[in-house]
């Protein structure tokens, strides 16, 4: 059930160029998230401006926090990254549907860019043995690395577009060389850029694994009203990322759109 706060900027926190780490009193919204991989909506400012889509990091029910991490890419965001302790945000959530864990199963968690955050949530509260292949532009923008080295008893192999850090390259040679060696994954989970999506859901199904992806549309209402966030199935048909999704199985999606 999703409920709107104003939640309570509890910790703000610079995690590499231009990412931020936000911790927020929610006033019962950390109670509603239940799964990895859902979103909220933050009011960003003036009235003009869209509420910005959001993925959910972690959260804890018991101490009524969820913890965002976004990174800068245009006015809404910007006035975030000016928010300080104890400034008040209008925040709608939990909002879509995430990822599908059943306890005890083995994951293989595969992030991008800012598609790395909620995959931190499928590691904490999956209850599953996770592996994490995570990919950034280069080691300056590498966030996040010692919770998933905590949270992933499988381990955790890093790729950079530049070769500064880990794996020269993209995460999808990582995926292919990991399920090669053992392909025992009950589910490959992903979330970042498209194209990057459609490399990793192929090599998934190379190895007859089956793998969900979260999809990263750009979103107005983030409840399904408008069309902005639409996205082609395979079988023809339109659905929202913000409602239907935004994690599909990969079956489902048009890759070739």
């Amino acid at each position: 059930m999703k409920v709107e706060t104003n939640s309570k900027v509890l910790e703000m926190t610079q995690l590499s160029s231009g990412a931020w780490s936000m911790t927020l009193e929610t006033h019962g919204m950390a109670g509603q998230v239940s799964m990895p991989g859902q979103f909220v909506h933050v009011k960003c400012g003036h009235s003009r401006l869209l509420r910005r889509p959001i993925s959910i990091c972690n959260w804890s029910a018991q101490r009524d926090l969820v913890r965002l991490v976004f990174e800068v890419r245009g006015e809404g965001t910007e006035w975030l990254a000016r928010r300080q302790v104890g400034d008040s945000l209008d925040v709608l959530g939990p909002l879509g549907h995430g990822f599908q864990m059943e306890q005890g199963g083995r994951y293989l968690l595969v992030g991008g860019g800012i598609g790395v955050p909620p995959m931190l949530g499928c590691a904490v509260h999956g209850r599953s043995e996770c592996t994490a292949i995570l990919g950034f532009r280069s080691a300056a923008n590498v966030m996040l690395l010692e919770e998933f080295n905590r949270a992933c008893s499988g381990g955790v192999r890093l790729a950079t577009d530049d070769g500064s850090l880990g794996h020269h390259g993209f995460v999808d040679a990582l995926v292919r060389q990991e399920l090669e060696k053992d392909n025992n994954f009950t589910a490959v989970l992903a979330c970042g850029p498209k194209p990057m999506l459609k490399s990793v859901y192929r090599a998934a199904a190379e190895f007859s694994v089956s793998c969900q992806v979260s999809m990263e549309e750009r979103m107005g209402c983030g409840v399904g009203a408008c069309l902005v966030c639409a996205c082609k199935m395979a079988d023809g048909t339109m659905k929202h990322a913000c409602k239907d999704g935004p994690v599909f199985d990969g079956r489902e999606v048009d890759w070739d759109e």
